[in-house]
């Protein structure tokens, strides 16, 4: 996958990207997203909620230069032409996860036969990344569906290098009839800010809403 490298010294972002990667300054924030349409559309199709998820996250991450900016292997600055989701299974035998990834998703349809075919064959395997090689170009994404939570912060130190958003789903729950989703995600602030943030979480929202349309 092609990495486009950022020209530092004439970048825009220049003097936030370091002031904020000198400080190592990184925020998260928390939304419920409204995916009572969602579940509707799902259930119709009988299809499963989280495969729905990664793949609006994903979406959303491809659609943003922002959201795929990070250092390579090389040390260098740039950008991914596209991400992969790189996502948590769980397994029920002993409790534990495995970390996989999957590609093909033009469109849902055939991401989510990929998606069911990865967890067929990973899971219950007792490691913790079963399928090798792990691609440059992921982007982490994780559920957490035995609780809610208003707040939440998973940070990758990694040297205060890693600048790839994080991005973690909760257990939803019905609140007036309507189903409510919490999302939490986290950023480096050298490269997004609160108005990232908002893009994100405003985008989320209308895949939600609009789900009738890319299922």
């Amino acid at each position: 996958m092609k990495f486009y490298l950022i020209d530092r010294e004439n970048w825009q972002r220049k003097e936030y990207f370091e002031h904020y990667l000198q400080q190592q300054t990184s925020f998260s924030i928390t939304n419920d997203i409204n995916i009572t349409v969602l579940m509707e559309n799902l259930k119709k199709k009988n299809l499963k909620l989280y495969p729905a998820f990664i793949f609006m996250i994903t979406k959303i991450v491809n659609a943003h230069q922002e959201f795929r900016t990070n250092f390579n292997a090389e040390g260098q600055l740039g950008y991914w032409e596209e991400m992969l989701p790189s996502y948590t299974i769980f397994d029920k035998q002993s409790c534990t996860f495995s970390c996989v990834w999957t590609s093909n998703f033009t469109t849902f349809t055939e991401f989510y036969t990929q998606y069911e075919q990865d967890i067929e064959t990973y899971n219950g395997t007792d490691r913790m990344f079963p399928k090798m090689p792990i691609p440059e170009n992921n982007i982490p994404i994780s559920m957490i569906p035995w609780c809610s939570f208003t707040g939440f912060n998973l940070n990758i130190h990694n040297g205060g290098d890693y600048l790839l958003p994080i991005i973690t789903g909760a257990q939803y729950a019905s609140i007036n009839g309507e189903y409510r989703l919490p999302i939490s995600l986290q950023f480096h602030h050298a490269v997004c800010d609160g108005y990232h943030a908002g893009i994100f979480m405003n985008e989320l929202q209308k895949l939600a809403d609009n789900s009738a349309e890319w299922l």
